[in-house]
């Protein structure tokens, strides 16, 4: 009876395909990333206040649009949610650098998502047709609570006013289910993509079970992240110059603490390179069975 040939050398097995192990968090963790994030930033400034300013400069342009179209610019608002994550692949990068003991590199953080595009590019899909379809509901919720189009006058206070009341709870909870959706799906999704040689689908499922798991500490870090963009955003975005590249960072160190990867050591080649090139080479299975046909 001939024995099958073991599988090869660096090829994850087919039944942990959509497994990757998660740790276990404290309350205290999330001040953890924050502390962590803030010293990231103050390591690489400019890295960071670059990502800052492409963060308040949307936040401009969607004040600008509100001036005109408020129901368009709550539908956007979605989209400036949905873009935090994808924007902060920068963010991440710099972090990484800095894990490793080297010295982020401006174009390099830039250019994070070319590492790891067609992942990336599928996860950004999802969000996508997630904020298509938040949008699309934002305006469903203007059209059955109005007679017509409303106009504000570009004041958010008139939006704000007791008699729309109906309006803002139905809009809040419209928007809670997307933003919760979108939360669980990508609270450290595209810092795995970044860092391990994964799918999309098992980065989504990854993040959904850590914060299904885990539900204190994550709604913990939800809350905090709330709370700090919010506040940022009151000084006409202003704040977000440090709080953006801030979260940006913290947000990788909760991914490294809560998702099971191995600890790189400085000066190493990425964990990356290393994984694909296992993969991507010959095994001794392979070799042996070509010179036994030979």
């Amino acid at each position: 009876m001939t024995t099958p040939a073991p599988p090869p050398t660096g090829a994850p097995p087919s039944d942990v395909a959509f497994i990757a192990p998660i740790r276990g968090l404290s309350l205290g963790d999330p001040f953890r990333w924050l502390a962590a994030g803030a010293r990231d930033f103050l390591r690489c400034p400019f890295i960071g206040l670059f990502y800052g300013n492409c963060f308040a400069v949307m936040g401009w342009l969607l004040l600008a649009v509100f001036q005109h179209a408020p129901a368009y610019t709550l539908a956007l608002s979605a989209g400036f949610l949905l873009m935090g994550p994808l924007l902060c692949l920068g963010l991440y990068q710099a972090s990484y650098r800095l894990e490793r003991g080297e010295t982020p590199e401006f174009f390099d953080c830039l250019m994070a998502w070319d590492k790891r595009i067609g992942p990336l590019a599928i996860f950004g899909v999802v969000l996508l047709i997630l904020e298509m379809l938040w949008g699309r509901a934002a305006l469903v919720v203007f059209a059955v609570s109005f007679d017509g189009m409303p106009d504000f006058k570009g004041s958010i206070a008139s939006l704000l006013a007791a008699e729309n009341l109906g309006f803002i709870v139905a809009y809040l909870a419209v928007g809670g289910v997307f933003a919760g959706l979108i939360y669980a799906i990508s609270v450290v999704a595209i810092p795995m993509i970044l860092h391990q040689p994964t799918d999309a689908v098992t980065a989504g499922l990854t993040s959904m079970r850590l914060v299904l798991g885990q539900p204190l500490v994550m709604l913990l870090w939800g809350a905090l992240i709330t709370a700090l963009v919010g506040g940022a955003m009151l000084p006409w975005f202003g704040g977000l110059l440090v709080v953006g590249p801030v979260l940006g960072h913290a947000t990788w160190h909760a991914y490294r603490a809560a998702v099971d990867a191995p600890l790189e050591q400085p000066g190493a080649p990425p964990l990356l390179a290393n994984t694909q090139a296992a993969m991507a080479a010959p095994s001794v299975a392979d070799d042996n069975d070509n010179t036994t046909g030979a």
